[in-house]
Parts: C-alpha cells; sequence; structure tokens
C-alpha cells in the first residue's frame, strides 16, 4: 500500500527534501514493460505490499554568508590598479595580467547604512529615504590601502562580482576614493579564465546606477522591515537577538502554510499487487505489477481486496501478450544553477546551502592544480539562474570526449540551453 498524494512539495511516501533557504538581516549576500516469450509462465508468486501514509514533510532552512579572507595592498607600479571582492583571487588574476596591474581586494562591503537616524536605521524616511553610509570599522586599514594605491594610479578598474551587490560595491569604492586622479572603470567577468579576464579589461564601462539604485533598494528595505519587526517586535516580545527581514519574513509564512498543510493532511489507505514471475528454463525472473481491472485502472482500498486479487492472479494463467523494443535517447542534464547545485549537494553530500556555495567560492575564484597550471578558476559564477558554460570548459570537454569515447560519442555542437 502506498499513501495518497499529500499537497504540492511532497510526492507518495518517501520524500526528498530539498534545502530551503532564508535570509536575515542584513542579508547574508554575500523539491519497463516486462518482457518474455508467448508462453505460459510455470512458476509465479504473487505478493501484496502495503505501506504507511505520511503527510507533507517539513522544510528546514539554511543561511549563507559570503567568506571574506585578508590581503594585502601596495601602491602600483605599473599606473593601472584592478580592485577586486576577494582576495584568493588575487592569485588566480595576477597569473594572467602579470606586472601589468596591482590588484588589490577590497574584502566584499566597504560601507553601509549607519545606526543613526530615523530610529536608528540610517535612512531618512521622511527625506526621500536618503541613506546615511559609513565606513564599515574593521574596513579601515583596507580603504587605507586602496586610498594609497589608486593615488598613484592613472586607471582604476573596479572589478566587483558581476551582480547588483557587485555593483553597488563598486560604486561605494569609488565613492570612497573619488579624490583620486585616476579614471574609473567597471569591469565584469562571469568566470576567472585568462580568455574572460583579458576581454573584460579589454572593453571596460562603467558602473550601471540602476544595479546600484537596486542594489541600495533591497539594503534600506532590510534595514526598515529589519529593524521594526526584529527591534520592535521579535526583542519585546519573544527574545533579545531574534531577526526578521525581506527574506525571513516571507520564509516564515511558507514555512507556517506548509505546516497548516501538514495537519490538514488525511491519510488515505490503498494498495498493490505485484507478481514476481520466471519462465521455466529461462532467465532473469521479473515482476510485473497489477495496473488494471477490467481495462479500469486498479483502485486497491484495502487488505481483503488485495488478498482477493492476489489470490486470482495466482490461480490464473499469465502470459505476455506483447514485448515492445525500442530505442531511448537520453540527454544530459543542464548545467547546474545555484538552486539546482544546493539541492544536489544536499541529496548526495548532505551538504548544507553554507557549505555548498562555500565550496562553489573557492572553485569560482581558482583552486592550485599543480605548479604547472597554478590557480585555475574551474566553474562560472556560482550565484546564478544562467546554464552557460565557459567555452573553453566546453571545448575542453569536447576534446576528452573524443579523444577518450571517439567521434561516435560527441554531438555535433554542444548543447545550449535557454537561459
Amino acid at each position: 500500500m502506498r499513501g495518497a498524494l499529500p499537497p504540492a512539495g511532497r510526492a507518495g511516501v518517501s520524500p526528498r527534501n530539498g534545502p530551503g533557504r532564508a535570509g536575515a538581516e542584513p542579508p547574508p549576500e554575500g523539491v519497463e514493460p516486462p518482457m518474455g516469450a508467448d508462453e505460459r509462465m510455470s512458476e509465479k508468486k504473487t505478493t501484496t505490499r502495503k505501506a504507511a501514509s505520511k503527510p507533507p514533510a517539513r522544510r528546514k532552512s539554511a543561511a549563507r554568508k559570503r567568506p571574506s579572507p585578508g590581503g594585502r595592498g601596495k601602491a602600483p607600479a605599473s599606473g593601472k590598479l584592478l580592485i577586486v571582492e576577494s582576495p584568493t583571487k588575487i592569485r588566480t588574476i595576477r597569473k594572467f595580467l602579470g606586472a601589468e596591474f596591482d590588484i588589490l581586494a577590497s574584502k566584499g562591503h566597504v560601507r553601509d547604512l549607519r545606526k543613526t537616524g530615523e530610529r536608528r536605521m540610517g535612512i531618512d524616511v521622511r527625506n526621500d529615504f536618503r541613506a546615511d553610509y559609513g565606513v564599515i570599522e574593521r574596513k579601515e586599514k583596507t580603504i587605507d590601502e586602496l586610498r594609497r594605491a589608486a593615488g598613484a594610479a592613472r586607471e582604476i578598474y573596479l572589478a566587483p562580482d558581476p551582480d547588483r551587490e557587485g555593483e553597488a560595491i563598486a560604486w561605494h569604492i569609488q565613492e570612497l576614493l573619488g579624490g583620486a586622479d585616476g579614471e574609473f572603470y567597471r569591469v565584469t567577468f562571469n568566470e576567472i579564465t585568462r580568455r574572460a579576464v583579458q576581454e573584460a579589461l579589454a572593453s571596460p564601462g562603467r558602473i550601471d546606477r540602476r544595479k546600484v539604485d537596486a542594489q541600495e533598494t533591497r539594503r534600506k528595505l532590510d534595514r526598515i522591515v529589519g529593524f521594526k519587526l526584529s527591534g520592535e517586535i521579535l526583542w519585546s516580545k519573544v527574545a533579545f537577538g531574534l531577526s526578521a527581514g525581506r527574506v525571513q519574513s516571507v520564509a516564515l509564512r511558507l514555512i507556517c502554510e506548509r505546516e497548516d498543510a501538514i495537519e490538514a493532511f488525511e491519510p488515505k489507505e490503498y494498495w498493490s499487487v505485484t507478481a514476481h514471475l520466471e519462465k521455466a528454463g529461462a532467465a532473469p525472473p521479473f515482476e510485473a505489477k497489477l495496473h488494471r481491472i477490467n481495462g479500469e485502472e486498479a483502485e486497491i482500498p484495502d487488505e481483503s481486496r488485495a488478498a482477493e486479487l492476489a489470490e486470482r492472479i495466482a490461480g490464473g494463467a499469465l502470459r505476455v501478450s506483447r514485448v515492445e523494443r525500442r530505442e531511448r535517447r537520453r540527454r544530459p542534464p543542464p548545467p547546474f544553477i545555484t538552486s539546482t547545485l544546493q539541492q544536489e549537494s544536499s541529496g548526495k553530500l548532505r551538504y548544507g546551502a553554507k557549505k555548498t556555495m562555500s565550496v562553489a567560492q573557492s572553485l569560482y575564484e581558482g583552486v592550485s592544480l599543480g605548479r604547472e597550471a597554478g590557480n585555475v578558476g574551474l566553474i562560472t559564477y556560482m550565484r546564478t539562474d544562467s546554464a552557460r558554460v565557459a567555452p573553453e570548459a566546453a571545448a575542453s570537454a569536447r576534446a576528452y570526449v573524443e579523444t577518450a569515447y571517439g567521434k561516435d560519442h560527441l554531438p555535433a555542437k554542444p548543447p545550449r540551453f535557454k537561459t
């Protein structure tokens, strides 16, 4: 017997739950036909099975946090300064650029909303929600290094990550280094490979204020909602230190709705009948499941009905009436996006979202492949809904398939995906 299908998010009797995610204030940005001959079967036995029906599974949530390793800076001798987010990218990128660029890291955000003004939110809600930004305390040394290097540079290339948050970080850096004489450029690359880095630097652009505004709006919403929910309600009514915000508030509602579905679920019993068949003098044995009774889909509501059917099948003459042989082509799944990466690592490796993204970050920034290869970025950008593959990776994979398995196993061209 298997349980009745519950509400969406749960299937059958052995659910597999994907990892949940929840945010906080501040945001931690950073779900075969049997074959045989046309002859009488000499041996057969029939079994019935009952499985307990369960309500939908509860979701768990996990937050993630951007790693921020350390780094050092110096005045550029070349007159060109490249500023990235993470110091661990520096070694990989320096291998591509050599001495032409000096490369420093901002180590993530350099400014944030002060805890002043309207109820210490750092936002003037009565004056067009104007933001009051201040330098993050632990970043003074990093900012001093960036200012010294920028003061000696003719060209300053801002290369934080290619998303809204990265765009905002680039804008904040430019605002802090605004007194420098050098020209500011914005460069982005979705992968840390020689081609991607050199192409980005060959055609630099400017900061996209629309992305900056989008990130600033999200940050203000985090602060407004977070302060009012956390400070005014949770801390005073529940417990000090609890956090609510743009993501957590929505996640909490989803959890409550799922809990309501669990409580409202009504288990329904039904049974299945399976015959274990074996042809005399032939192997292997196989299973056949009861799907239809008198041309209609089998519905077996209780054990007595299942036993009755099993007895009739065991005493009957069973034949294979038709055998279909078909060739099926299975296409490879698309490359990982953020959600499928987290789901697969949770199901196969039992990794939480935080550990998964930490590993992915290191693969993006570059890992050592030996003395000859040095540090190499192994994946394209890991916070994405795009199934894009780097051209170098596709070419390398195709070359390996052709060498190891032959041209017969190589498609005419790499697969393309709409996203």
